[in-house]
C-alpha cells in the first residue's frame, strides 16, 4: 500500500475551497468576524502569500495523518510493521480479498465527518472556553473543519480520483 500524495494534496487544496465560501460574508465571514474580534483592518495587514501557504502546509499535514484514520488498509498494513516484503502470505491473500474494501468517497467522507466531529469540534470548542470565545465561534470554526474533514477524507479515501 502506498501513499497517494496526489490525493493528499488535492484533500489539502480543498480546504482553501471551503475556506474560500465558508468564511465569505454572505455565509459565516460576518459571524466569523464579529465573535473573534476580527477587523478589516486586521485582515489587510497579513501577508496573504504566507498565510495561504502555511494554511496549505498544516492542511497536507492534518491529510497525510488523516489518511490513516479513513483508510482501512492502513491497519493491516501496520500489522506487518509496516514492511510488506516481511509480510505473511496470508497479509497477500487479505489484500487481494479486501485490498479495495470500503475505498469510496463516501466511506472516506463518513469517517471524516466522524473525525471532524469526535476529535477536532472538541478540540476548538475547548480552546474557545479558555479563550472566552462564544458558541458561535466554536460552531463557526468547528463546523468548518468538520466540513473540510468531511471532504479530506472523502478525497483521501476514494480509489476513483487517481
Amino acid at each position: 500500500m502506498e501513499i497517494n500524495f496526489y490525493s493528499l494534496i488535492l484533500a489539502a487544496l480543498s480546504t482553501l475551497v471551503v475556506g474560500f465560501v465558508w468564511y465569505h460574508p454572505k455565509v459565516f465571514g460576518t459571524i466569523w468576524m464579529k465573535e473573534s474580534g476580527m477587523t478589516k483592518e486586521k485582515m489587510k495587514g497579513g501577508n496573504m502569500l504566507v498565510l495561504f501557504g502555511v494554511s496549505l502546509v498544516y492542511a497536507f499535514l492534518i491529510s497525510f495523518i488523516l489518511q490513516f484514520l479513513v483508510i482501512h488498509q492502513f491497519g493491516a498494513l501496520s500489522m506487518t510493521g509496516g514492511d510488506v516484503t516481511k509480510a505473511l502470505p496470508s497479509y497477500a491473500a487479505f489484500m487481494k480479498d479486501y485490498g479495495d474494501a470500503f475505498r469510496t468517497f463516501k466511506h472516506g467522507a463518513l469517517h471524516g465527518f466522524l473525525t471532524g466531529l469526535f476529535m477536532i469540534l472538541p478540540v476548538i470548542g475547548t480552546n474557545a472556553l479558555y479563550e472566552k470565545r462564544s458558541f458561535k465561534y466554536t460552531l463557526v470554526t468547528g463546523g468548518f473543519w468538520v466540513v473540510c474533514f468531511t471532504i479530506m477524507g472523502g478525497i483521501i479515501c476514494s480509489l476513483e480520483l487517481f
